[in-house]
């Protein structure tokens, strides 16, 4: 992020001439390649290589024709002048060359796939994690349009301990990173584009503009790099795999707009102003998390479980659509896994089913939920929030038929290593809000203590060697990609109109529910009694808000360039 990472013994000489949010000419980019198998029938598929390329947001910034930096630590310096536009002008990216890729970031070619280290000290000081994308050619992402398809890869998720989060996603960027939008003249080829559904407000350049406006430090992240700006950078994400080696979770996170959109205002929908719910995003999304569904031997460290993250594993994500073509509407979402040979089919959900058996759980449900089964659709999702108390912002943006109307538009995906400076990765693997009885169902989603356990500096310091390896990506036809994994059987068929609702823990007040604090302290007993009567209120009226319809703010469609891996509460 800081431009303590570039040697000045450079040749100025060396400097390429370039205009607005451009490129820098001390470093030519060179990212690691990945092998990417494309595959159209069972065992027919073409290896294609693609070149990974580092997200904008962690990339040194300075003058056009000068050393000088135009952001340092966490804040804009005075060298990006006047507003964001007159500032994307003056600065530009640089380019990232092989021997930085791995010996600043800590991102190696690994076989046909790649390895990322999460804390990578260098001479220049210490860099965390890092965000990749893949590249189709020089200056443009590979789009990924998934409906009636499906996509794999390998993980060695053992190295990743508690707080840590190995990502791998889809997102409804640009195919060319925002490239001529505004001020930004570098593009894909330099990871400008950045967005996701919790429309993150910690991106240095949006739409070819800086995010200057009301840029300040995050008080929350210790380590003095990251700050949050005035806008945000929406956009649909599905969430394929977000994991360690304690816990996993796959979840799509529909928006009520298409592409990158940068919101303003309530429309960001942003936690620190209780406007959580009232965003053009789903920010909980609906989440398969086999610890959160009640299956606590399914997936873990050690012998003991059935996907056992010691050894490496398989995970074949399928997106079923009602009709099995690429043209109708994605209702089902199915993971499959296989590890020694052997392939293994997902989990069920125990909190959704009858009597499911559940440690700690005291009053199991006496009959089945709608959509109770080892698959994400509509009605699980709704029985999942009925249960856990939550709110359906999952239907309210239109649920799997706008999931997949994204996913069709094309995706990039994203590959990403990164801990948590807003509530230390509580969601993924410890038991979240922190004042609720963790055998309340949906609160535990992982069997880590969480708390200061769980902060981005107790992880980094115990934990400075952990590191994740994914290889043997594919994306084909369903069945195609690995050997033993089928299509599967026909698509879900939903529950009738006017099916039961699924009974909620502790009168209705189950794992919901947004929770601020990042240590593990108790939340205050009017934010408790507030998470709580939205809740109920919310579930009484049914609030429904219309596709589309945000809350205050620009309703002006944007398109963007940046962005930083960011905090997702629920």
């Amino acid at each position: 992020m800081q431009s303590a990472m570039l040697s000045v013994a450079l040749c100025l000489g060396s400097l390429s001439v370039a205009s607005a949010q451009g490129v820098g000419g001390y470093k030519q980019e060179a990212g690691p390649e990945i092998t990417l198998r494309k595959c159209t029938a069972p065992g027919s598929c073409k290896a294609n290589k693609h070149k990974l390329t580092m997200d904008a947001n962690w990339r040194w910034v300075h003058v056009d024709g000068d050393y000088t930096n135009c952001y340092k630590g966490n804040v804009w310096t005075e060298e990006c002048p006047g507003d964001g536009a007159e500032c994307a002008k003056a600065c530009v990216l640089e380019g990232i060359d092989a021997e930085q890729y791995e010996g600043t970031y800590g991102v190696t070619t690994t076989g046909d796939g790649v390895t990322m280290n999460l804390v990578n000290e260098h001479d220049y000081g210490i860099s965390v994690g890092a965000r990749l994308y893949v590249l189709n050619g020089e200056d443009k992402y590979e789009m990924f349009k998934m409906l009636n398809q499906e996509f794999a890869f390998d993980a060695e998720m053992g190295p990743l301990e508690c707080g840590i989060n190995g990502a791998v996603y889809f997102i409804e960027m640009q195919e060319n990173g925002g490239k001529d939008i505004g001020n930004n003249k570098a593009g894909a080829k330099y990871g400008t584009g950045y967005c996701d559904a919790q429309c993150p407000h910690d991106i240095k350049f949006i739409d070819g503009e800086a995010n200057l406006k009301d840029w300040q430090p995050n008080k929350k992240d210790k380590s003095g790099n990251m700050g949050v700006g005035y806008y945000g950078a929406c956009c649909n994400e599905m969430d394929i795999w977000e994991a360690n080696a304690r816990s996993s979770a796959y979840t799509p996170h529909p928006c009520s707009v298409p592409s990158m959109y940068r919101c303003e205002g309530t429309e960001c929908g942003d936690n620190d102003k209780d406007e959580r719910y009232k965003g053009v995003c789903d920010k909980d999304g609906c989440d398969f998390a086999s610890w959160r569904m009640g299956a606590r031997g399914f997936y873990g460290k050690g012998s003991e479980f059935t996907i056992n993250t010691e050894k490496k594993l398989t995970q074949v994500t399928q997106f079923v659509t009602d009709d099995g073509t690429e043209s109708g509407d994605l209702v089902e979402i199915r993971r499959v896994w296989g590890q020694d040979g052997k392939i293994i089919m997902n989990t069920d959900a125990p909190h959704m089913k009858k009597g499911g058996k559940v440690e700690g759980l005291k009053n199991p449900l006496k009959k089945d939920c709608i959509g109770a089964g080892d698959s994400l659709t509509d009605d699980i999702c709704k029985s999942q929030n009925e249960r856990f108390g939550d709110i359906n912002d999952f239907a309210n943006h239109g649920a799997h038929k706008v999931m997949g109307e994204s996913l069709q538009r094309g995706h990039v995906l994203a590959i990403s290593l990164w801990d948590d400076v807003d509530v230390s990765m509580m969601w993924l693997d410890s038991w979240f809000p922190r004042h609720k009885d963790k055998n309340t169902p949906g609160v535990s989603r992982g069997p880590c203590e969480g708390g200061s356990t769980s902060t981005p500096t107790y992880v980094r310091g115990k934990y400075p060697d952990a590191k994740v390896t994914y290889t043997n990506f594919a994306v084909g036809c369903l069945g195609c990609t690995t050997p033993g994994v089928d299509k599967g059987g026909p698509a879900y068929k939903p529950a009738p109109e006017g099916s039961p609702m699924c009974p909620a823990a502790e009168d209705g007040e189950g794992g919901g529910g947004s929770d601020d604090n990042d240590d593990g302290k108790e939340p205050s007993e009017r934010r408790r009694r507030r998470t709580t009567e939205t809740i109920r209120r919310r579930r009484r009226s049914g609030d429904r808000r219309r596709k589309g319809k945000g809350s205050g703010g620009s309703r002006r469609r944007r398109k963007s360039s940046g962005g930083s891996r960011r905090r997702k509460s629920r």
